[in-house]
């Protein structure tokens, strides 16, 4: 069971403390750090405990800023005071206790034990088996939108302890701050704190009690829903009938722009697409958007505008492309990548370029790689662009991939081999399940 004293349980919030710092993230509208939330747990133990019991404690309003997205335009997103995102993380970490068991195999989101590849697995499975029609459904601001009243009535059902409805509403209702001003929440979840996923798997596994219904396969990892069936009639049918559904007993709104019928090659998936690979096989590849986001953000780093060291550009750098090849290494992707790592390359030769500002220092420098006095009087006097030198043979020769790595550098394709020898020796040792 849910209850008051499960939430403020000793080891229950202890566990969501040290969550919380771990995930760090900015402060709320209080100013306090994720470091300093272990010192205030110590001291203010016991009087967090006896307010979130007595029903008496309020939590802050979320702090509202925006992100830039690589689309273009921002994302808003709403930050809580760490000791907030504390009191709903150790919510959270009970709900998923006696929720999880329950939820559909096939959903994938903020869940224990699963994540995006086991969902693109999944995908896969079912494009493999001949069910290539893919049914997208896109949610439209589906975190805003969320009913407070459907959401506290569908929790009511199944928790008894009032206060803990109580503490949940209040984290719904607790408002925005933004500019100054204070701003009431009458839908919605609180994105970008704990409490959210766990709220959005509850409101969701309605929805994917209603799919189980026919017996349609399909795959949704929080408000991302791809249904993969075997006909383009049958995907009409299931994309009007489920949209319809969606709007008239969930009262969530569908963006129709985006939801619709994919084939395999045209369909996405949590930042993937498919192919067809030899044989005809399926399988997993790297959509547009995403190879555009990673240029956008490689762009970010390596821009000759933004003054730093090379050392500290390609520590950045590397960040990001560690990072990006640790999600998407699962996915074909070495041709692509190979011409991502060309320009990267590029781009780090002019930001070096740019660094040797002065004609002597050029000169100075393209001696001391090797160049001949000649040509590095010619080269160092060149009018020529940052872009256009940094493709020159002069540069493509003497700043090589070889030498960038001497400084720190790692090519992306060296990262997503290295990671696919990884992945495929894990499947080698996983343990062969017996055949019923």
């Amino acid at each position: 069971m849910v209850t008051v004293e499960s939430i403020v349980n000793e080891r229950n919030l202890l566990s969501a403390c040290q969550q919380v710092m771990r995930n760090g993230g900015a402060p709320g509208i209080d100013g306090m750090r994720a470091e300093d939330l272990y010192p205030y747990l110590v001291k203010e133990w016991q009087f967090l405990q006896s307010t979130v019991r007595s029903g008496m404690y309020r939590p802050e309003a979320v702090r509202r800023v925006e992100i830039p997205k690589s689309s273009g335009g921002t994302r808003e997103l709403g930050i809580p005071t760490v000791i907030d995102r504390m009191l709903q993380q150790s919510i959270a970490q009970e709900l998923d206790k006696y929720y999880d068991g329950e939820f559909s195999a096939t959903s994938y989101g903020f869940r224990k034990g699963r994540n995006a590849h086991d969902a693109l697995e999944q995908a896969v499975t079912y494009l493999n088996d001949g069910l290539t029609y893919i049914v997208e459904i896109d949610l439209e601001k589906f975190f805003d939108r969320v009913n407070h009243d459907r959401l506290m009535s569908r929790l009511s059902k199944r928790i008894e302890d009032k206060e803990v409805l109580r503490l949940i509403r209040r984290y719904l209702t607790c408002g925005v701050m933004e500019n100054g001003v204070k701003r009431a929440s009458t839908e919605g979840t609180p994105q970008g704190g704990p409490l959210s996923p766990a709220l959005s798997n509850i409101v969701l596994d309605e929805l994917d009690k209603e799919l189980e219904k026919p017996g349609l396969r399909f795959v949704r990892y929080a408000d991302d829903i791809s249904i993969f069936v075997g006909s383009h009639r049958a995907a009409e049918r299931v994309l009007s009938g489920i949209c319809q559904w969606i709007e008239d007993r969930l009262k969530l709104r569908v963006n129709k722009d985006k939801s619709g019928i994919r084939r395999p090659s045209s369909g996405q998936l949590l930042g993937f697409g498919f192919w067809h690979g030899k044989g005809g096989e399926i399988r997993p590849r790297i959509s547009g958007k995403s190879y555009t986001r990673l240029k956008y953000k490689i762009r970010r780093v390596t821009s000759r505008s933004w003054p730093m060291s090379m050392g500290e550009r390609i520590a950045k750098l590397s960040q990001i492309t560690r990072g990006w090849i640790n999600y998407f290494g699962h996915a074909d992707a070495k041709g692509q990548l190979r011409r991502i790592e060309e320009w990267t390359q590029a781009r780090l030769r002019m930001c070096i370029w740019k660094q040797w500002k002065r004609v002597r220092t050029r000169i100075r420098s393209l001696r001391k790689l090797g160049v001949s006095q000649q040509k590095s009087y010619e080269w160092g006097n060149t009018r020529k662009g940052y872009w256009r030198t940094a493709h020159s043979p002069i540069l493509q020769t003497t700043l090589t991939c070889k030498r960038l790595k001497q400084k720190g550098y790692v090519p992306i394709t060296e990262m997503y081999t290295f990671r696919r020898e990884t992945l495929m020796n894990r499947r080698d040792t996983r343990p062969v399940r017996p055949v019923v």
